[in-house]
């Protein structure tokens, strides 16, 4: 546990839209980083679902952007860290460090980024991606550090020209129950779990079809689906693609759900079929604190967090065939889903927990405050 610091405060700016895996990350900070010497608070540019649904109970800040380049927020931000006496800033997306990249020039506060997916590959639209990775690179000038939270975004980040020194890699940690938590083997119908934001780099369309290879092969089988979706035109053109091919009596769409952990004992697999733009998924990491095994496709962070055959199953993204067939296997008793579930949990506790994470991130604001301090 640092002790450099007592009661450090630190500023997030973050976007606050949604609920998902990185906004899960910034929430178990703000919990754990106290623990470690620093107190988080928190600026919402897009004031959402995040303040409704945190199990932190820092200060939050609504400061509402109100375009891509309206930069006025930074205005009121930078107030606000100066009028507090907060000490650093810390940024998590590319629209929430073009404001912190002005908020810190403002107040003189050094800045730090959490690299949580790889820009360049965030969307199906390369012209955004682009722009979203411009605006980002020239917002990152004088940063004092980058935090990524896989080491295949850390290559990202040496990829493009980072210098290893501005460069520090926290794996994502989520809390992790004091037990395991006791499970009868599945059966005879098996619960399939999907948790995310749904949108077209999921891959929603591969497990869709996936699961109409199953039907068609004969696993007794349903789809439980946790998450909104990103657009209405995006849901319904998976939900018509599902009745097209003949499941959708066999789909639960339970919509958002604030307590993910409950969602997990009502899954007996969890299946990220994502085709690209992960760091770490949280989602992944959850599931194996509850001991949920864990079918996902072998994209950016994924294979650094699952060992295929022993702590879940890597499929190639976008191969509906090998994904049935990984599904089918574990259905099947091909692999020991006792044993996957208890080396997950093992894994987890051992290098994803929330402790590990916080003190990895503690280490980062210790260094750049010390240096400001020689």
């Amino acid at each position: 546990m640092s002790k450099n610091h007592e009661n450090i405060k630190i500023m997030h700016v973050i976007n606050g839209e949604f609920f998902s895996g990185a906004e899960r990350v910034q929430d178990v900070l703000a919990i754990r980083l106290p623990d470690y010497g620093y107190e988080i608070g928190f600026c919402c540019i897009k004031p959402g679902k995040f303040s409704a649904c945190r199990n932190s109970t820092v200060p939050i800040f609504d400061t509402f952007m109100k375009s891509k380049f309206d930069l006025a927020p930074a205005l009121e931000i930078a107030r606000i860290v100066k009028r507090d006496n907060y000490s650093l800033l810390h940024t998590h997306t590319p629209r929430a460090v073009l404001v912190g990249r002005i908020v810190a020039w403002l107040s003189g506060v050094p800045l730090v980024h959490h690299v949580h997916s790889p820009t360049i590959r965030d969307t199906e639209s390369v012209w955004r991606n682009r722009m979203n990775s411009l605006i980002e690179r020239l917002s990152l000038v004088g940063v004092a550090q980058l935090i990524p939270v896989s080491r295949s975004l850390e290559f990202y980040l040496k990829k493009q020209g980072w210098s290893e020194k501005r460069i520090t890699m926290v794996a994502n940690g989520v809390v992790t129950p004091a037990m395991l938590p006791v499970r009868d083997i599945p059966g005879p119908e098996w619960v399939i779990g999907s948790v995310a934001l749904f949108r077209p780099r999921k891959g929603t369309e591969v497990l869709i079809q996936a699961l109409a290879n199953l039907r068609q092969a004969g696993r007794s089988v349903r789809l439980r689906a946790v998450g909104p979706f990103e657009t209405m035109e995006y849901e319904r053109t998976i939900k018509e693609m599902a009745d097209r091919l003949g499941v959708g009596d066999m789909i639960d769409w339970i919509g958002f759900a604030q307590d993910v952990n409950a969602e997990f004992t009502k899954m007996d697999i969890l299946v990220l079929p994502s085709l690209f733009g992960e760091g770490m998924p949280m989602v992944i990491l959850e599931a194996m604190a509850t001991g949920v095994p864990v079918v996902a496709s072998d994209v950016e962070g994924i294979p650094e967090v699952l060992e295929h055959g022993k702590t879940g199953l890597i499929v190639p993204a976008g191969d509906v065939k090998k994904l049935a067939t990984a599904i089918a296997d574990l259905v099947d008793n091909k692999y020991d889903w006792r044993a996957m579930r208890e080396a997950a949990y093992q894994l987890q506790v051992a290098s994803f927990s929330d402790y590990s994470m916080a003190k990895g991130v503690a280490r980062v604001y210790d260094a750049i405050l010390n240096s400001m301090h020689r």
